[in-house]
Protein backbone atom coordinates (compact mmCIF):
# COMPACT_ATOMS: atom_id res chain seq x y z
CA UNK A 1 0.00 0.00 0.00
CA UNK A 2 1.30 2.84 -0.97
CA UNK A 3 1.37 5.68 2.31
CA UNK A 4 0.86 9.09 2.66
CA UNK A 5 4.32 10.48 2.94
CA UNK A 6 5.21 9.03 0.02
CA UNK A 7 2.97 10.61 -2.07
CA UNK A 8 3.79 14.07 -0.56
CA UNK A 9 7.52 13.02 -1.28
CA UNK A 10 6.49 12.34 -5.14
CA UNK A 11 4.48 15.62 -5.34
CA UNK A 12 7.11 17.64 -3.83
CA UNK A 13 10.15 15.97 -6.42
CA UNK A 14 7.95 16.86 -9.36
CA UNK A 15 7.27 20.65 -7.88
CA UNK A 16 11.14 20.94 -7.50
CA UNK A 17 11.45 19.41 -10.95
CA UNK A 18 8.73 21.74 -12.35
CA UNK A 19 11.02 24.83 -10.40
CA UNK A 20 14.50 23.58 -11.88
CA UNK A 21 12.44 24.00 -15.28
CA UNK A 22 11.55 27.82 -14.83
CA UNK A 23 14.85 28.68 -12.67
CA UNK A 24 17.10 26.93 -15.47
CA UNK A 25 15.41 28.34 -18.34
CA UNK A 26 17.73 30.82 -18.77
CA UNK A 27 20.33 28.19 -19.51
CA UNK A 28 18.97 26.63 -22.73
CA UNK A 29 17.24 30.26 -23.88
CA UNK A 30 19.18 33.20 -22.43
CA UNK A 31 21.71 33.92 -25.63
CA UNK A 32 18.58 32.76 -28.18
CA UNK A 33 16.69 35.46 -26.57
CA UNK A 34 19.40 38.43 -25.96
CA UNK A 35 20.52 37.77 -29.90
CA UNK A 36 16.33 38.48 -30.86
CA UNK A 37 16.51 34.86 -32.84
CA UNK A 38 13.63 34.31 -30.97
CA UNK A 39 10.99 36.00 -28.80
CA UNK A 40 10.78 34.54 -24.98
CA UNK A 41 7.85 33.66 -25.55
CA UNK A 42 9.12 31.69 -28.36
CA UNK A 43 12.39 30.36 -26.73
CA UNK A 44 10.41 29.59 -23.94
CA UNK A 45 8.14 27.11 -25.88
CA UNK A 46 11.14 26.16 -28.29
CA UNK A 47 12.71 24.92 -25.54
CA UNK A 48 10.24 23.30 -23.49
CA UNK A 49 9.50 20.83 -26.44
CA UNK A 50 12.76 19.72 -26.58
CA UNK A 51 13.61 19.52 -22.67
CA UNK A 52 10.20 17.23 -23.46
CA UNK A 53 11.94 15.15 -26.48
CA UNK A 54 14.83 14.07 -24.25
CA UNK A 55 12.68 11.33 -22.53
CA UNK A 56 12.78 9.62 -25.80
CA UNK A 57 16.51 10.22 -26.30
CA UNK A 58 18.24 9.34 -22.78
CA UNK A 59 16.91 5.97 -21.97
CA UNK A 60 19.89 4.32 -19.29
CA UNK A 61 18.90 6.73 -16.74
CA UNK A 62 22.86 6.64 -15.40
CA UNK A 63 22.51 10.33 -13.94
CA UNK A 64 19.33 8.65 -11.84
CA UNK A 65 21.22 6.10 -10.84
CA UNK A 66 24.43 7.71 -9.60
CA UNK A 67 21.92 10.50 -7.49
CA UNK A 68 20.30 7.69 -5.88
CA UNK A 69 23.20 6.34 -4.95
CA UNK A 70 24.76 9.58 -3.81
CA UNK A 71 23.51 8.43 -0.03
CA UNK A 72 24.17 4.70 1.93
CA UNK A 73 20.75 2.98 1.76
CA UNK A 74 20.88 2.79 5.07
CA UNK A 75 20.54 6.18 5.98
CA UNK A 76 17.77 6.91 3.67
CA UNK A 77 14.85 7.59 4.71
CA UNK A 78 11.33 9.05 3.66
CA UNK A 79 12.12 12.19 6.27
CA UNK A 80 15.90 12.33 4.84
CA UNK A 81 14.41 12.48 1.09
CA UNK A 82 11.73 15.23 2.21
CA UNK A 83 13.92 17.15 3.97
CA UNK A 84 16.27 17.47 1.01
CA UNK A 85 13.55 18.07 -0.93
CA UNK A 86 12.45 20.91 0.93
CA UNK A 87 15.58 23.19 0.77
CA UNK A 88 16.55 22.50 -2.54
CA UNK A 89 12.96 23.88 -3.46
CA UNK A 90 14.00 27.06 -0.94
CA UNK A 91 17.29 27.55 -1.96
CA UNK A 92 16.01 27.32 -5.90
CA UNK A 93 13.13 29.94 -5.09
CA UNK A 94 15.83 32.48 -3.01
CA UNK A 95 18.30 31.85 -5.91
CA UNK A 96 16.00 32.94 -8.24
CA UNK A 97 14.59 35.72 -6.89
CA UNK A 98 17.62 37.49 -6.85
CA UNK A 99 18.62 36.66 -10.25
CA UNK A 100 21.25 33.98 -9.48
CA UNK A 101 21.92 31.62 -11.89
CA UNK A 102 23.00 28.72 -9.43
CA UNK A 103 22.96 24.90 -9.51
CA UNK A 104 19.58 23.13 -9.33
CA UNK A 105 21.61 19.62 -9.33
CA UNK A 106 23.90 20.52 -6.62
CA UNK A 107 21.23 22.29 -4.35
CA UNK A 108 19.36 18.78 -4.85
CA UNK A 109 22.70 16.55 -3.98
CA UNK A 110 23.58 19.21 -1.07
CA UNK A 111 20.01 18.64 0.25
CA UNK A 112 20.09 14.89 0.31
CA UNK A 113 23.34 14.66 1.39
CA UNK A 114 22.53 17.35 4.26
CA UNK A 115 19.97 15.55 5.31
CA UNK A 116 20.97 12.12 5.37
CA UNK A 117 23.99 13.36 7.82
CA UNK A 118 21.82 15.08 9.89
CA UNK A 119 19.80 11.84 9.76
CA UNK A 120 22.79 10.00 11.57
CA UNK A 121 23.29 12.59 14.29
CA UNK A 122 26.52 14.56 12.49
CA UNK A 123 28.74 11.63 12.45
CA UNK A 124 31.16 12.88 10.33
CA UNK A 125 33.75 10.31 12.30
CA UNK A 126 32.36 7.68 9.62
CA UNK A 127 31.32 10.03 6.70
CA UNK A 128 31.72 7.40 4.00
CA UNK A 129 29.59 5.24 5.52
CA UNK A 130 26.48 7.71 4.88
CA UNK A 131 27.08 9.29 1.55
CA UNK A 132 28.72 7.88 -1.33
CA UNK A 133 31.87 9.69 -1.29
CA UNK A 134 33.38 8.83 -4.60
CA UNK A 135 30.27 9.97 -5.49
CA UNK A 136 30.39 13.56 -3.94
CA UNK A 137 34.18 14.12 -4.60
CA UNK A 138 33.04 13.88 -8.59
CA UNK A 139 30.19 15.87 -8.50
CA UNK A 140 32.11 18.43 -6.56
CA UNK A 141 35.24 18.60 -9.05
CA UNK A 142 32.79 18.90 -11.61
CA UNK A 143 31.73 22.12 -10.63
CA UNK A 144 34.81 23.51 -11.85
CA UNK A 145 35.04 21.32 -14.66
CA UNK A 146 31.90 21.49 -16.28
CA UNK A 147 32.47 25.15 -17.11
CA UNK A 148 36.30 24.70 -18.21
CA UNK A 149 35.49 21.61 -20.46
CA UNK A 150 32.14 24.15 -22.18
CA UNK A 151 34.93 27.36 -21.74
CA UNK A 152 37.44 25.35 -23.75
CA UNK A 153 35.13 24.04 -26.35
CA UNK A 154 33.23 26.96 -26.95
CA UNK A 155 36.08 28.81 -27.26
CA UNK A 156 37.71 26.35 -29.68
CA UNK A 157 34.45 26.22 -31.35
CA UNK A 158 34.80 29.79 -32.02
CA UNK A 159 37.88 30.38 -33.22
CA UNK A 160 37.26 27.54 -36.23
CA UNK A 161 33.98 29.27 -37.08
CA UNK A 162 35.63 32.53 -37.19
CA UNK A 163 38.38 31.12 -39.47
CA UNK A 164 35.90 29.21 -41.86
CA UNK A 165 34.19 32.37 -42.22
CA UNK A 166 36.86 34.86 -42.67
CA UNK A 167 36.21 35.50 -46.42
CA UNK A 168 31.81 35.35 -45.82
CA UNK A 169 29.95 38.38 -46.18
CA UNK A 170 28.68 39.68 -42.61
CA UNK A 171 24.98 39.77 -43.49
CA UNK A 172 24.93 36.45 -45.22
CA UNK A 173 26.85 34.75 -42.35
CA UNK A 174 24.92 35.82 -39.73
CA UNK A 175 21.64 34.96 -40.87
CA UNK A 176 22.90 31.60 -41.60
CA UNK A 177 24.17 31.74 -37.60
CA UNK A 178 20.65 32.89 -36.78
CA UNK A 179 19.30 29.41 -38.04
CA UNK A 180 21.72 27.40 -36.85
CA UNK A 181 21.06 29.09 -33.25
CA UNK A 182 17.63 27.56 -33.42
CA UNK A 183 19.53 23.56 -33.82
CA UNK A 184 22.46 24.78 -31.10
CA UNK A 185 19.85 25.68 -28.67
CA UNK A 186 17.53 22.40 -29.17
CA UNK A 187 20.60 20.54 -28.55
CA UNK A 188 21.37 21.92 -25.60
CA UNK A 189 17.54 22.09 -24.35
CA UNK A 190 18.00 17.84 -25.11
CA UNK A 191 20.73 18.04 -22.92
CA UNK A 192 19.06 20.34 -20.32
CA UNK A 193 15.99 17.91 -19.97
CA UNK A 194 17.85 14.59 -19.94
CA UNK A 195 20.26 15.63 -17.40
CA UNK A 196 18.17 17.64 -14.98
CA UNK A 197 14.86 15.42 -15.32
CA UNK A 198 17.19 12.24 -14.20
CA UNK A 199 18.11 13.96 -11.50
CA UNK A 200 14.71 14.32 -9.78
CA UNK A 201 14.13 10.50 -11.12
CA UNK A 202 16.63 9.44 -8.82
CA UNK A 203 15.04 11.10 -5.99
CA UNK A 204 11.77 9.52 -6.56
CA UNK A 205 13.62 6.14 -7.13
CA UNK A 206 15.21 6.20 -4.40
CA UNK A 207 12.00 6.63 -1.98
CA UNK A 208 9.87 4.21 -4.15
CA UNK A 209 13.29 1.56 -3.46
CA UNK A 210 12.53 2.76 0.90
CA UNK A 211 9.36 1.96 0.40
CA UNK A 212 9.78 -1.46 -1.05
CA UNK A 213 7.81 -1.38 -3.71
CA UNK A 214 10.58 -1.31 -6.16
CA UNK A 215 14.01 -3.60 -5.74
CA UNK A 216 16.00 -0.63 -7.26
CA UNK A 217 16.54 2.35 -9.83
CA UNK A 218 16.30 0.51 -12.86
CA UNK A 219 13.01 -0.91 -12.03
CA UNK A 220 11.73 2.63 -12.09
CA UNK A 221 8.01 2.64 -13.12
CA UNK A 222 7.63 4.11 -17.18
CA UNK A 223 5.45 6.99 -15.03
CA UNK A 224 8.58 8.45 -13.63
CA UNK A 225 10.75 9.20 -16.56
CA UNK A 226 7.65 10.60 -17.95
CA UNK A 227 6.53 12.83 -15.41
CA UNK A 228 9.45 14.02 -14.41
CA UNK A 229 10.12 15.33 -18.43
CA UNK A 230 6.90 16.74 -18.41
CA UNK A 231 7.09 18.90 -15.42
CA UNK A 232 11.24 20.08 -16.01
CA UNK A 233 9.19 21.15 -19.63
CA UNK A 234 6.34 23.14 -18.11
CA UNK A 235 8.53 24.80 -16.23
CA UNK A 236 10.85 26.02 -18.61
CA UNK A 237 7.98 26.88 -20.43
CA UNK A 238 6.92 29.42 -17.37
CA UNK A 239 10.49 31.04 -17.96
CA UNK A 240 12.55 32.53 -15.44
CA UNK A 241 13.25 35.60 -16.52
CA UNK A 242 14.90 37.26 -13.35
CA UNK A 243 18.18 34.68 -14.54
CA UNK A 244 17.96 35.45 -18.23
CA UNK A 245 18.91 38.65 -17.65
CA UNK A 246 22.11 37.28 -16.00
CA UNK A 247 22.55 35.34 -18.35
CA UNK A 248 21.68 36.88 -21.59
CA UNK A 249 23.63 39.78 -21.43
CA UNK A 250 25.89 40.44 -17.75
CA UNK A 251 28.68 37.76 -18.33
CA UNK A 252 29.65 39.17 -22.02
CA UNK A 253 27.81 40.40 -24.94
CA UNK A 254 26.72 37.16 -27.32
CA UNK A 255 26.21 37.49 -31.13
CA UNK A 256 24.38 34.32 -32.69
CA UNK A 257 27.91 32.92 -34.35
CA UNK A 258 29.19 32.87 -30.68
CA UNK A 259 25.55 32.15 -29.23
CA UNK A 260 25.78 28.69 -31.51
CA UNK A 261 29.06 28.01 -29.96
CA UNK A 262 28.43 28.46 -27.24
CA UNK A 263 24.91 26.04 -27.14
CA UNK A 264 26.89 23.81 -29.34
CA UNK A 265 29.82 23.19 -26.97
CA UNK A 266 27.53 23.07 -23.65
CA UNK A 267 25.23 19.96 -25.32
CA UNK A 268 28.20 18.63 -26.10
CA UNK A 269 29.17 18.69 -22.28
CA UNK A 270 25.66 17.61 -21.66
CA UNK A 271 26.09 14.77 -23.70
CA UNK A 272 29.20 13.62 -22.87
CA UNK A 273 28.85 13.77 -19.09
CA UNK A 274 25.22 12.03 -18.97
CA UNK A 275 27.04 9.42 -21.31
CA UNK A 276 29.68 9.07 -18.10
CA UNK A 277 27.08 9.17 -15.57
CA UNK A 278 28.35 11.90 -14.27
CA UNK A 279 25.53 14.52 -12.77
CA UNK A 280 26.54 18.25 -13.74
CA UNK A 281 25.30 21.82 -13.56
CA UNK A 282 23.89 22.89 -16.70
CA UNK A 283 24.05 26.70 -14.58
CA UNK A 284 27.85 25.86 -14.81
CA UNK A 285 28.20 23.94 -18.10
CA UNK A 286 26.38 27.16 -20.27
CA UNK A 287 28.00 29.82 -17.78
CA UNK A 288 31.71 28.23 -18.97
CA UNK A 289 30.47 27.95 -22.31
CA UNK A 290 29.56 31.68 -22.66
CA UNK A 291 33.08 32.81 -21.07
CA UNK A 292 34.41 30.88 -23.71
CA UNK A 293 33.28 32.87 -26.58
CA UNK A 294 34.09 35.98 -24.58
CA UNK A 295 37.31 35.24 -24.26
CA UNK A 296 37.68 34.94 -28.04
CA UNK A 297 37.15 38.98 -28.36
CA UNK A 298 39.39 39.56 -25.75
CA UNK A 299 39.77 39.13 -21.80
CA UNK A 300 37.82 42.51 -20.84
CA UNK A 301 34.77 41.59 -22.45
CA UNK A 302 34.00 39.12 -19.94
CA UNK A 303 32.50 40.96 -17.19
CA UNK A 304 34.51 39.13 -14.28
CA UNK A 305 33.26 40.90 -11.06
CA UNK A 306 29.43 38.45 -12.82
CA UNK A 307 31.42 36.21 -13.54
CA UNK A 308 33.52 35.96 -9.96
CA UNK A 309 29.93 36.33 -8.08
CA UNK A 310 28.46 33.40 -9.69
CA UNK A 311 31.52 31.12 -8.90
CA UNK A 312 30.91 31.82 -5.28
CA UNK A 313 27.07 31.19 -5.74
CA UNK A 314 28.29 27.81 -7.17
CA UNK A 315 30.92 26.66 -4.04
CA UNK A 316 28.15 27.66 -1.69
CA UNK A 317 25.48 25.78 -3.02
CA UNK A 318 25.73 22.51 -1.85
CA UNK A 319 27.25 23.33 1.72
CA UNK A 320 23.94 26.14 2.13
CA UNK A 321 21.49 23.40 0.65
CA UNK A 322 22.99 20.72 3.29
CA UNK A 323 22.21 22.90 6.10
CA UNK A 324 19.01 23.91 5.09
CA UNK A 325 18.19 20.38 4.78
CA UNK A 326 19.69 19.30 8.46
CA UNK A 327 17.44 21.89 10.19
CA UNK A 328 14.58 20.71 7.89
CA UNK A 329 15.07 17.60 8.87
CA UNK A 330 14.94 18.32 12.51
CA UNK A 331 11.80 20.46 12.06
CA UNK A 332 10.14 17.59 10.16
CA UNK A 333 12.02 14.58 12.83
CA UNK A 334 8.70 15.89 15.28
CA UNK A 335 6.41 15.18 13.29
CA UNK A 336 7.33 12.65 11.01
Amino acid sequence: MVSVLLVIVVVFAIIFDYINGFHDAANSIATIVSTKVLTPFQAVVWAAFFNFLAFFIFQEHGVANTIAKTVKPEFITMGVILAGLLAAIIWNLLTWWYGIPSSSSHTLIGGFAGAAIAHAHFDFTHLAKIVDMSSIVKIFLFIFLAPLIGLIVSYTITIIILNVCRNARPARAEKWFRRLQLVSSAAFSIGHGGNDAQKVMGIIAAALVTERIIPDVKSMPDWVPLTCYAAIALGTMSGGWRIIKTMGSKITKVTPLEGVAAETAGALTLFATAHFKIPVSTTHTITGSIVGVGLTKRISAVRWGVTINLIWAWILTIPVSATLAALTYWVLDFFI
